[in-house]
């Protein structure tokens, strides 16, 4: 094993009035990589079980420091991490017996009392951990489903992590651990006894289940009347996703000055958010900030959360913020493409999909530099816009390829009005975006990009041509 000291004082700072819920040992199990090991392969890469052939290996270091990061943003207190190699997965515990009793003597002399294992565990193999160690042990999922539960502030929000959590739980019904809630969770899993405690059985949480999937159905009905609603105005929507801490909220809150909480924490942003997008020329889009992506997104996480993840799903153009600075940059980048995937969006479907690098401002002149040619090696049709969401760097350049994708969608269209008719100038300035407008002998004419669900209307109430570039 290889130990690493935290210093649980040392950790990211809190919010205001946050409390502290213990402290913990965090354990990164990770398979040895052997040449052509399939299992390897897939363990150390969650996106091998989402169709992607293009396996990304991740650094073991930056692994373990991401389920630190984890424990940190419940406000956990670290203890120590320690990655603990294994050449097999072990059936009943997931590591060997060995490592089993070494850990049971660090356990005890850090005197914590939850052990996170970053890794996916079995019932049989948490339960066993648990008596061996005479500690509470959480695995990755359960782990990444108490922060959701705890980030989860709207009703939307709420439903969504609960449904999520339930599924995860059916199979975790316990009744070894009295000192410990009787039934794992209760809408958390680190807390006292759940609300339906130890009386409930697979048939009551099924039961639950259903309930919250019908509720879920009204939220995606309310949503589509929403999408409805902008389609008729009709406004554009661009959708950030990306790694979680990618920087996806200082990006947003930059885009349109909006003031969504942005933190340099794992999951700082949980509940959607939608804000008017000013672009260059006039025109206005709506920009959404989704929930971030990690590696091993527990699969109940992404099918509870598709009724958020829908505003991606319908997004006319997709931002793919990236923490270029980050050591596991391409790593994160596979990690990403895979859910989309999973949602049944194409990553390389170019013409909907804009790279964004964010967090140069990490980098010298010269790093920045080998950053640009890398950038201008890329295909013309896969293009990388490097940016600072926290200094604003090379922002407008964003906004212009935001707006640039926009309009291949949209139609350009020539006209000539009456300077006397203020209601239909009102309209186009409404309804369109106004690129040109000279005043010649009492009659405006006027350069405009519409959406094709007004083309028709402006065709016919202006007489107005197709544009012809010069």
């Amino acid at each position: 094993m290889e130990p690493r000291n935290f210093d649980g004082d040392a950790d990211r700072p809190r919010p205001a009035g946050a409390k502290q819920t213990g402290r913990v040992l965090v354990i990164g199990p990770y398979l040895r990589l052997r040449a052509g090991s399939a299992d390897a392969q897939s363990e150390s890469h969650g996106s091998s079980n989402h169709g992607s052939s293009n396996h990304v290996l991740r650094d073991v270091e930056a692994r373990l420091d991401e389920a630190a990061g984890l424990a940190r943003a419940i406000d956990l207190v670290v203890a120590d991490a320690i990655i603990a190699p294994i050449s097999q997965i072990r059936p009943a515990t997931y590591i060997g017996k060995g490592k089993v009793e070494e850990i049971a003597g660090l356990i005890k002399g850090l005197d914590v009392e939850l052990v996170v294992m970053d890794c996916a565990l079995a019932p049989i193999q948490q339960r066993n951990l648990e008596k061996e160690w005479h500690a509470k042990v959480l695995d990755r999922t359960g782990l990444i489903l108490e922060i959701f539960g705890r980030r989860a502030k709207t009703k939307e929000g709420s439903l969504q992590v609960e449904l999520a959590h339930l599924n995860y739980q059916r199979s975790r019904l316990v009744r070894s651990w009295t000192h410990l809630e009787r039934q794992r969770g209760g809408f958390g899993f680190m807390g006292g006894p759940g609300e339906t405690q130890i009386e409930a059985d697979r048939r009551l949480i099924q039961e639950r289940i259903t309930k919250l999937e019908s509720e879920l159905k009204k939220v995606q009905a309310t949503r589509r009347l929403h999408r409805a609603g902008r389609q008729r105005v009709p406004y554009r929507v661009v959708a950030l996703v990306g790694y979680t801490n990618a920087g996806k909220s200082t990006l947003f809150n930059r885009l349109t000055r909006a003031d969504v909480q942005a933190a340099d924490m794992l999951f700082a942003t949980l509940d959607p958010t939608l804000r008017a997008l000013n672009l260059p020329h006039g025109g206005k889009a709506m920009l959404s900030d989704t929930v971030g992506f990690i590696s091993n997104l527990p699969t109940q996480l992404v099918a509870a959360f598709r009724a958020t993840l829908e505003e991606v799903l319908e997004a006319d153009v997709i931002l793919h913020v990236r923490d270029i600075s980050h050591e596991d940059a391409e790593a994160q980048q596979s990690d990403v493409d895979a859910v989309l995937r999973q949602l049944g969006i194409n990553p390389d479907d170019s013409g909907r999909i804009i790279e964004v690098w964010n967090k140069i401002d990490r980098y010298d002149a010269e790093q920045r530099e080998e950053l640009l040619n890398i950038a201008a090696r890329r295909p013309e049709d896969h293009p990388a816009m490097l940016v600072s969401a926290v200094s604003g760097e090379a922002i407008d350049a964003l906004l212009a390829a935001i707006e640039e994708r926009l309009a291949a969608k949209r139609t350009t269209l020539d006209l000539s009005i009456d300077a006397a008719d203020g209601a239909g100038i009102s309209w186009l300035h409404r309804n369109s975006e106004v690129l040109a407008k000279e005043l010649h002998d009492g009659r405006f004419d006027m350069t405009v990009r519409v959406d094709e669900t007004k083309r028709d209307i402006v065709v016919n109430r202006f007489d107005a041509v197709p544009h012809l570039s010069a």
